[in-house]
């Protein structure tokens, strides 16, 4: 991969190619039971981390991509996700 003059991004979408979820020293975990989805989880994060089930429901993590920031367990309302180490 070679990088554009000042960083650029030119290619739309190009950040799924990315799989960043090595950086991470914390994991997000959910109790399911305690869920209630609001999916203000996936509102905020930034990672496009937050797996969507049948169109409004959450389905869980995607790995690949979360760094481990717990955006996502500190703005549940329901506190349905805590921060693991790795």
């Amino acid at each position: 991969m070679t990088v554009t003059p000042g960083g650029r991004v030119t290619e739309p979408g190009s950040a799924m190619k990315f799989e960043t979820g090595d950086w991470r020293s914390f994991r997000p975990v959910l109790d399911r039971e305690m869920c209630i989805d609001c999916m203000t989880c996936w509102i905020y994060c930034p990672d496009d981390s937050i797996i969507v089930k049948d169109g409004s429901k959450m389905g869980g993590f995607r790995m690949t991509h979360c760094k481990g920031c717990g955006i996502c367990a500190k703005m549940c309302p329901k506190k349905a996700i805590t921060m693991v180490q790795e």
